[in-house]
C-alpha cells in the first residue's frame, strides 16, 4: 500500500425527499436550516455516516456509535485502552512518545488515519492530537428548503394504570419536503503522509461516500428517502496542484430549472472544464 501522492477533491450530490437528514437537537430536532432558509447537513453528521459505512465494510473504527459497537467497548477510553501497544505507550504519562502513540492509533483505526482524533481522557497525563487528511465542509442545499411539521400521537399510554391517553402521547415529526444538498471535501497529501493514509484508504472513502445511506434507515429517514445521486472525484497529478480546491469545487455548478424544484431532475448540472478531469460516479 502506497501513501497518497495525489491530492483529491470530491463532491457528492444528495437528494432528500420527505425526510430529516440532520436534525438540530437545540431546535426540537427540526432539520438544520440557516437564516436564509437553506438546508444544512453538518460535517459531523457526514463523518458519522462515513464511519458507519466504513464499519459495515469491515474496517476498524475508533469513534463508533454505542448502538453499532462491534467490540463491546462502551467508551472511547475503553477502546483506546484495548489496544495494548497504544496503552503501553500512554501509560508512560508525560514520558510517552506522542509521535509513536499517533502512529499506533493511525495504524489501528481507519477513521483516525482519515479524519484525525484527539486522545485526551480523564486521568491520563498525556493528550495526543492527530490531524487527518480528509476534510469535509457542511453540505448546503442548492435551494431553500420547506420544512414540514407534523404532530403525531401514540396508540397506547407510556405508563400503566391510566384509563385514558396521557399527555405524553403527543409528539412531533419534522422533515424536509425536498432538498438537494452538495457534500464537498478534499484529501491532503501532506497530512496523509503523517497519518499513513494510502491510495487504498482513499478508494474506501469514495465507496463509503457513494453508499452513504446504506443501513441508515430510520423513522426520520425512511429507506430510499435520502439518496446519493452522483459523486465527482478529482484526483490531481501532484501533491500540491495548480488548481486549488475552491477552483475545482466551483467547476461543479448546479442550478434549479424551476422556482419550486421537487426532484433531482428539476436541476441542471454543469461541470466546467478543469485541468484535472474528475471520475464521475452516476448513481441516479
Amino acid at each position: 500500500m502506497s501513501i497518497l501522492e495525489n491530492k483529491i477533491d470530491f463532491s457528492a450530490i444528495v437528494s432528500v425527499t420527505r425526510a430529516n437528514i440532520n436534525g438540530d437537537p437545540l431546535n426540537g430536532n427540526r432539520p438544520r436550516q440557516d437564516y436564509a432558509g437553506y438546508g444544512i447537513f453538518s460535517d459531523v453528521a457526514i463523518k458519522r455516516k462515513l464511519r458507519n459505512r466504513l464499519q459495515d465494510m469491515g474496517e476498524r473504527i475508533f469513534v463508533q456509535s454505542d448502538d453499532r459497537s462491534d467490540d463491546g467497548k462502551t467508551s472511547l477510553k475503553d477502546r483506546a485502552d484495548s489496544c495494548s501497544e497504544f496503552k503501553a505507550q500512554t501509560s508512560k504519562g508525560k514520558k510517552a512518545d506522542k509521535q509513536k502513540c499517533a502512529q499506533i492509533a493511525c495504524n489501528e483505526w481507519l477513521d483516525v488515519r482519515a479524519f484525525g482524533q484527539v486522545f485526551a481522557f480523564k486521568g491520563d497525563e498525556v493528550s495526543i492530537g492527530i490531524r487527518g487528511p480528509v476534510s469535509l465542509q457542511q453540505a448546503i442545499s442548492i435551494s431553500p428548503i420547506d420544512i414540514i411539521d407534523m404532530q403525531i400521537t401514540k396508540s397506547v399510554n407510556g405508563e400503566s394504570g391510566k384509563d385514558s391517553k396521557a399527555s405524553d402521547t403527543m409528539g412531533m415529526k419534522h422533515y424536509v419536503n425536498f432538498g438537494l444538498y452538495v457534500i464537498r471535501g478534499s484529501i491532503n497529501c501532506q497530512l496523509a503522509d503523517k497519518t499513513g493514509f494510502t491510495d487504498e484508504d482513499a478508494e474506501k472513502i469514495k465507496k463509503a461516500l457513494a453508499t452513504l445511506f446504506e443501513n441508515d434507515a430510520s423513522s426520520a429517514r425512511p429507506e430510499g428517502s435520502c439518496e446519493v445521486c452522483s459523486v465527482y472525484w478529482w484526483k490531481h497529478s501532484a501533491k500540491t496542484p495548480k488548481e486549488t480546491s475552491a477552483m475545482v469545487q466551483r467547476a461543479l455548478r448546479i442550478t434549479a430549472k424551476t422556482d419550486s424544484p421537487s426532484s433531482f431532475d428539476d436541476y441542471e448540472i454543469i461541470l466546467d472544464p478543469t485541468e484535472c478531469i474528475p471520475e464521475i460516479i452516476k448513481l441516479v
